[in-house]
């Protein structure tokens, strides 16, 4: 008898992506689709983070019962918590389930009648994988939840409070994966820094012991908050398998609009401590959110020109859509759609500029993990964090290069390898 074949569709964050691999690390009776419209059941892993978020899982929902009107459609991730009993009642899906039940996926696809099985928010996760599929760099989860309480994030409400998996399986899971090729790894969760607080643990001491483990050659975290980098976690970035670069979330610089945030960062500390790190040669990224009830046109011109003081090289910067349910969205909004756009495009402009810089000042000798390809063109990042496209006529997917000098353009960085 034939096994059903399931398709997985991922929204949302690099931690969504992790709890993909392990359902279907952990399918048995059933086959894996890559192609949506041969399917029988098509498991979403959902993204909340904004009402946005929400449309698109619907949008989707909407688009595959047009694609393919037999599969059964089975609701995970973060908008299950938040959406999924409207979801089921509407009859939009078969089936839904909670982060806690998703280890058990095998057996919840099985189910004959419809079900909503939420579970809880204090699970975590057992399941070590070994294939991280369709990928050359390996996300590792290593904690899940959040303790913070910004006031425009509905993410706490539906992931939990802050709990870190045990070292030993983090360990187990990096040895497993390295053992079978991969050599970079990403450090993710939910709120990643918070990483160890609940078991005696740092990201510091977590990082150090991953290190160790052969086969690593790289390793990334995927974003952390200023107040979660001590002297510990800093004299890691001399070592030569940390990343260089760092995600630091910040969200605005001005300190009255962190303050409507709910947020524990202030401008004068976070500009010291990006100023420290950048004197390492390490490039640095940060979330920026545009818009939110507050910022006004005096609050905005003093947050560009501290943007403009702070040494930045990456920035993922989006206009502020509010998440029913947060201390946010009771506000007035009071930055209408094109100022926030115009704004928006301000700030991306500006670090734009300044990541052009940095490349023209980091372009020798660069370490690049290859990972797609189109053609005799091979895609890659380098420690920096930056994109370079590789021209070769040599197969070089999933392979290690080092590039003596790249060509910096605005655009990005290009080589040519043989």
């Amino acid at each position: 008898m034939m096994k059903k074949k399931v398709y997985f569709k991922t929204f949302g964050c690099r931690t969504n992506l992790f709890d993909t691999q392990i359902m279907m690390n952990n399918l048995k009776e059933f086959d894996l689709s890559f192609k949506e419209e041969e399917a029988d059941i098509v498991v979403i892993n959902s993204c909340t983070v904004t009402n946005g978020a929400d449309s698109s899982v619907r949008a989707y929902i909407n688009s595959l019962k047009r694609k393919n009107s037999n599969a059964k459609i089975i609701l995970g991730g973060c908008g299950a918590h938040s959406k999924g009993k409207e979801l089921l009642a509407k009859g939009q899906v078969f089936g839904v389930f909670g982060h806690s039940e998703k280890e058990k996926i095998n057996s919840l696809l099985q189910q004959k009648q419809s079900f909503y099985q939420i579970g809880d928010l204090e699970h975590i996760d057992s399941s070590v994988i070994s294939e991280f599929v369709g990928k050359s760099r390996a996300f590792i989860k290593v904690q899940e939840g959040c303790d913070f309480r910004c006031s425009y994030c509905i993410i706490p409400y539906v992931r939990g409070n802050a709990r870190s998996l045990p070292l030993e399986q983090i360990v187990k899971q990096v040895e497993r994966l390295a053992s079978n090729g991969f050599g970079e790894f990403i450090l993710t969760g939910t709120n990643v820094g918070s990483y160890g607080k609940d078991i005696n643990l740092s990201m510091a001491k977590l990082l150090k012991r991953l290190s160790q483990i052969r086969g690593v050659r790289r390793l990334r975290v995927g974003s952390i908050e200023p107040i979660q980098i001590d002297d510990e976690f800093l004299e890691l970035l001399e070592e030569p398998w940390f990343e260089k670069h760092l995600h630091i979330a910040i969200q605005h610089t001005n300190n009255k609009m962190l303050t409507i945030m709910n947020r524990r960062n202030r401008y004068k500390s976070d500009l010291a401590l990006f100023e420290k790190i950048a004197r390492k040669n390490i490039a640095i990224g940060t979330d920026f959110i545009v818009g939110h009830p507050g910022e006004s046109e005096e609050i905005w011109q003093d947050a560009i020109t501290k943007i403009k003081a702070m040494p930045l090289t990456h920035i993922h910067a989006f206009t502020y859509s509010p998440r029913d349910n947060t201390p946010s969205s009771k506000l007035k909004m009071d930055v209408n759609g094109k100022v926030a756009k115009e704004r928006l495009k301000e700030l991306t402009q500006i670090v734009k500029e300044k990541n052009y810089e940095f490349r023209k000042k980091h372009n020798k000798n660069l370490t690049i993990l290859i990972e797609s390809q189109k053609e005799n063109k091979f895609f890659g990042y380098d420690e920096y964090y930056n994109k370079i496209e590789v021209k070769s006529s040599l197969d070089l997917k999933h392979s290690w290069i080092v590039i003596e000098e790249a060509v910096v353009k605005k655009e990005g960085n290009y080589a040519n390898y043989c």
